[in-house]
């Protein structure tokens, strides 16, 4: 096999043109006109709207690449396009020689009859998005849902979403080149894991194209262990394939995120004939078992993933697409939002199924972290027609994407759909009712007959749930509160107030959210200041949910005095938002058995906007990624307040048990404790335990509700693991007083500490820094003591250069006593 790469310097122009610019494959017409300093920045202020005309023509990408002997004299030789963005038609020396029609497929053109010796010129030519999708919804003989977007297998986030732009860029997304071949190449290996007492039996089914049955061919198939131990097996392969097995003994098994560790095992397979390497594959893999329990129980139907044999509860958010411009996602950028991911003691992550297949690097990144993927497949909130180019395509696009993430150990659940099953059951503002029964039965045909079949032949060891939410199709009440998974939006759309979470007791809550808006940074990058109050048109063009600003508004006016300025009101967003969180959260962790899944909308942005993100697009945490640091964390403490009663609960998602000590204290807003009992504890692994309950009835008539609060702490092996505090009354009634803050930093070995000190109860205190990013080991924090609070930043999360001096000198401290006058 030679493979020649064609990734680096193309040239592109719209086809009405006649000067190209330089673009760098992979790449597209947004990065090439960015680089070339043709057009400005399209997150800046409201240039979206000239950035998405672009795209109403068509364009043009050229290179020459040079064909030398060894590659003219093989038998086969190929253009492998892993990403087109997305109808093009493909030229290589002025000849056409195909065409694609989807983003997300990889796609093999034959160039043996066109290529010549020496220099060729390959050239496609993609067609206008938008024209496109007009003259398809035009054609249509029905009234379709939606922009047009069920018409093209392009991410439909790029079409304009509630919290992104309409940016329908055009390009080679992924990497692009020639494979030429003599002889037998891989075509597939298929790995099954077969798990019995301390033994896992690993089996790899192997395809190979053989266009010459009279050559004999050989695999040698090794699996190599976490410590290098290695086992290779070696046998001859036909047309019909080979096959082999291991028998590993005494498997290191991989687990999610917090539950242990994540080893793995890779699978390398060596196709030879004589002593002629042919085509080699690598493969990692982890030893484990995953599935989803869909089991009947009390409640009606159990949704719970379940790992090596264990019930896990699922933390996490949904991942949507890190930019608009996808040559700006980079493996450094990913790893470093799936850090946070960690950090934040996720072990689970939805890819939603309005973006895009991710790169292998993500996947990687995910089993080396631990990090459970759901994966929906690219169908969301749309009607799909299914005649029989459409299904061709989306089943070819199955395959494709299938057969390459199925190996990878992180890979948890694969999903039909976002939200298309809940629109035909007629969700209340978001219904198909009106459109026809053909199209309702191509939603089955598609969903629950056509894809799980590809699934069944593709990867028939994981669990396919037909839609998100759904209770296992076929209309069934896909929002069921008793059986499989919810996407709850009552709290938020529906306006209605955090603890209105406690109403509800979902098996698997695998959308729900609050909005925020972003860091002030964030919002100077695409603003001018005049444009910095929120219904400015500058604001409102980087706030895609129409009546978001509003409902932030609402909210804010039932719990907080409204803000003094612009900056606070962005910060008290922020609150807002983690609050609401929160409240849904641990609700459901209080309710482990039957609620089993919490997985927030969402974890991150595609550019800097107000949305429900809790990371915005420059990866600056917003209050919500360190609250979710402390309602995800194994080890939790809890508090359900019911006006002056509250219930305490302890929490434990550890595979052992712990003991330790839950402290609950009443203080005023001067440190003075009221009352304060400490209370010997017990853990179970896997299980919450309430451990005491509260009238504080005496206390808030002595004192007064606005005056006073209660505290908890969880302590194990002499360490705070958990703490929070419970107000009985509204933030915006509770009488702060006003406090200066003491801040000092010191120069630790690999961090520097960050305690900062007030001279009365602060409640969510903020560090934030001018000129820094910084991702502190806590912050939104209260200090409840004179003593203060303590947090660190590591230094090699730092620029080189940066002395305790310097961090000192850039940081800001506020609480929610700082917002109003």
């Amino acid at each position: 096999m030679i493979r020649q790469t064609l990734n680096g310097k193309w040239y592109v122009k719209s086809t009405d043109e006649t000067g190209w610019e330089n673009v760098t494959v992979p790449g597209s017409v947004l990065s090439a006109l960015l680089d070339a300093g043709k057009m400005e920045d399209p997150f800046w202020r409201t240039n979206e709207y000239a950035a998405r005309d672009l795209f109403r023509k068509d364009y043009e990408f050229q290179r020459t690449f040079h064909a030398g002997k060894e590659l003219l004299d093989q038998d086969r030789i190929e253009l492998v396009c892993f990403g087109l963005d997305t109808i093009a038609q493909i030229y290589l020396n002025g000849t056409p020689v195909g065409k694609a029609d989807n983003m997300h497929r990889v796609w093999r053109f034959d160039l043996k009859p066109v290529i010549k010796p020496g220099e060729n010129t390959v050239r496609i030519v993609f067609a206008s998005p938008l024209l496109y999708i007009e003259n398809m919804k035009k054609a249509c003989p029905e009234k379709i849902y939606n922009s047009g977007t069920a018409f093209i297998r392009k991410a439909h986030y790029m079409y304009g979403w509630d919290w992104g732009p309409e940016l329908p860029d055009a390009g080679i997304w992924r990497d692009i080149g020639i494979e030429a071949f003599s002889g037998a190449v891989l075509e597939d290996v298929f790995i099954q894991q077969y798990h019995e007492d301390d033994r896992v039996k690993v089996s790899v089914d192997i395809k190979a194209q053989i266009p010459d049955a009279g050559k004999s061919y050989l695999i040698e198939c090794t699996c190599t262990a976490p410590d290098g131990t290695k086992i290779s097996r070696k046998g001859a392969i036909s047309e019909n394939g080979g096959a082999f097995s291991f028998e590993i003994e005494n498997p290191q098994l991989w687990w999610p995120n917090g539950y242990g560790g994540q080893p793995l095992y890779r699978i390398d397979t060596v196709l030879y004939t004589g002593e002629t390497v042919c085509d080699v594959r690598s493969l990692k893999i982890g030893l484990r078992t995953i599935t989803v329990s869909t089991g009947p129980d009390k409640w009606g139907n159990e949704f719970c993933f379940v790992v090596n044999g264990i019930k896990i509860f699922t933390m996490g958010a949904n991942y949507i697409p890190q930019d608009n411009i996808l040559s700006r996602v980079t493996p450094e950028s990913t790893q470093k939002l799936l850090q946070d991911c960690v950090r934040a003691n996720y072990n689970c992550i939805r890819v939603w199924g309005g973006g895009y297949y991710p790169e292998d690097y993500f996947y990687d990144i995910c089993d080396q972290y631990g990090i459970i993927v759901w994966q929906d497949l690219m169908y969301a909130c749309n009607i799909y027609v299914m005649n029989g180019d459409f299904e061709r395509n989306i089943i070819a696009e199955t395959r494709d994407n299938v057969s390459r993430i199925r190996h990878h150990a992180c890979l948890g659940l694969w999903c039909g759909n976002n939200e298309n099953e809940l629109g035909w059951a007629g969700m209340e503002g978001f219904s198909y009712d009106q459109y026809s029964q053909r199209l309702r039965a191509d939603y089955i045909k598609q969903f629950e007959y056509v894809l799980p079949k590809v699934m069944r032949q593709t990867d028939p060891n994981t669990f396919y749930w037909p839609s998100s939410p759904s209770s296992g199709g076929c209309f069934d009440e896909p929002n069921d509160e008793n059986r499989g998974d919810v996407h709850y939006w009552d709290v938020w759309h529906g306006q209605k107030p955090f603890t209105d979470y406690r109403n509800r007791y979902f098996r698997f809550c695998s959308e729900f959210g609050f909005q925020s808006f972003p860091d002030i940074k964030t919002v100077e990058s695409f603003t001018l200041p005049g444009d910095r109050n929120i219904f400015s048109k500058v604001m409102e063009s980087h706030q895609k949910n129409s009546t978001a600003n509003g409902k932030i508004l609402y909210y804010i006016s039932d719990y907080f005095k409204y803000p003094k300025d612009f900056a606070s009101l962005l910060y008290v967003s922020q609150l807002l938002q983690a609050e609401a969180i929160k409240y849904g959260v641990e609700h459901w962790r209080r309710n482990r058995g039957r609620c089993m899944g919490a997985i927030y909308w969402q974890l991150n942005d595609c550019w800097p906007v107000a949305s429900w993100s809790s990371i915005d697009n420059f990866g600056r945490w917003k209050a919500l990624h360190y609250a979710a640091k402390r309602f995800f964390s194994h080890r939790l403490a809890t508090a359900l307040d019911e006006g002056s009663r509250v219930t305490y609960y302890v929490h434990n998602e550890d595979r052992t048990p712990y003991e330790g000590t839950l402290r609950v204290a009443v203080q005023d807003r001067n440190f003075n404790i009221l009352s304060d009992e400490i209370h010997r504890i017990r853990c179970d692994e896997l299980s919450v335990s309430k451990v005491t309950e509260y009238d504080f009835s005496p206390l808030l008539e002595k004192y007064g509700a606005e005056k006073i609060y209660a505290l908890y702490e969880l302590t194990v092996e002499d360490r705070i693991v958990s703490r929070g505090i419970t107000m009985f009354t509204r933030p915006k009634h509770f009488e702060f007083e006003k406090s200066g803050y003491a801040v000092e930093v010191e120069d630790g070995e690999d961090c520097f500490l960050i305690s900062v000190k007030a001279e009365s109860f602060c409640w969510n205190v903020e560090i934030s820094f001018a000129e820094l990013d910084v991702i502190l080991s806590d912050n939104y924090f209260s200090i409840y003591s004179p003593e203060g609070t303590t947090v660190t930043v590591a230094k090699s999360g730092l620029p080189d250069g940066i002395t305790m001096e310097k961090l000192k000198n850039d940081i800001s401290i506020r609480s929610v006593t700082d917002t109003f006058d």
